[in-house]
């Protein structure tokens, strides 16, 4: 029977090379929620078998840190993709993230490769989750919405600057720096897609790694759209995204008087407070925070 995978809980997701020991022990030693060891964008071609076995060895020597020890492989859509998980995969790492898909047709392919790898390996098979990238190819964006009870899937995130290139855009923002209407699509389609398979949306990443306070301010907003998480390309921005992602004393303690407030009132639709009225989705909105922060 199929392992059914709870929606993720993690604020940071820090890419690191998988062709450098030095950025991925840097990576794992600070407070990242989740370490992206990165097979693909971050390798150049010249080196991918080699980082293969770095990989390998970097998540069996560290067995204490390997659920937060997860792998971007190669894409399906180049020769890379089952050398990559037939050498992770003996390590047993935390998770996989699958790039530029063009659907969910390829997260059910992975699932089977998975699964052989797994029996193979002595790993229960099914346990490894998965996050894909949704958004990277043209022909993804019509699928986004596609990924509900797909198998080992756990959250869903959007890429950007691949999605650029596969429409043959030149640029993927407007003159004042901000998403462009099609980069602003993807975004909402992930986070709606998210919604819909009932995983955990996660943010793209912010490249301009030494401005913080715009970093701080983006990942505040995406939060507030229902994203509970964010890549991170550089160690400086996770301590940033971890917070910016943490529920502040405040936001618990309102949320914990919506939910006492009709918990006083049992049966209520709808109820005064403050000078105005909630309902019913206030206090859904309001047990979600409550459990996001632990609560």
């Amino acid at each position: 029977m199929p392992i059914a995978h709870e929606p993720i809980s993690a604020r940071s997701w820090l890419f690191a090379p998988g062709d450098s020991e030095k950025k991925m022990t840097k990576a794992m030693e600070g407070t990242a929620d989740i370490v992206l060891i990165d097979l693909e964008d971050a390798v150049a071609t010249e080196n991918k078998v080699a980082a293969r076995g770095m990989v390998h060895d970097f998540i069996k020597n560290n067995p204490a840190q390997r659920a937060r020890l997860w792998v971007r492989i190669n894409p399906f859509d180049g020769p890379y993709t089952l050398g990559d998980l037939a050498a992770i995969l003996p390590a047993a790492p935390g998770g996989i993230m699958l790039p530029k898909v063009y659907g969910r047709q390829e997260v059910e392919k992975l699932d089977h490769m998975l699964s052989v790898l797994e029996v193979a390996n002595g790993i229960e098979e099914g346990s490894t989750p998965v996050i894909v990238l949704i958004t990277e190819t043209a022909e993804a964006m019509f699928h986004t919405g596609d990924y509900k009870g797909a198998p080992r899937v756990v959250a869903l995130t959007w890429g950007a600057e691949d999605l650029a290139d596969s429409i043959g855009a030149s640029s993927n923002k407007n003159p004042d720096g901000s998403y462009s209407f099609t980069y602003e699509l993807a975004r909402s389609l992930t986070v709606l897609g998210a919604a819909s398979a009932g995983v955990t949306a996660i943010e793209t990443i912010s490249a301009d790694f030494k401005d913080l306070e715009a970093l701080r301010k983006r990942a505040e907003s995406v939060r507030r759209d229902g994203f509970r998480g964010m890549l991170a390309i550089h160690p400086a921005q996770v301590d940033v995204i971890n917070e910016a992602f943490t529920p502040t004393e405040a936001e618990i303690a309102e949320a914990q008087e919506i939910v006492d407030v009709f918990a006083a009132n049992p049966g209520v639709g709808a109820i005064g407070w403050k000078g105005g009225m909630l309902d019913r989705p206030y206090l859904a909105r309001a047990q979600r925070l409550l459990k996001l922060a632990g609560k």
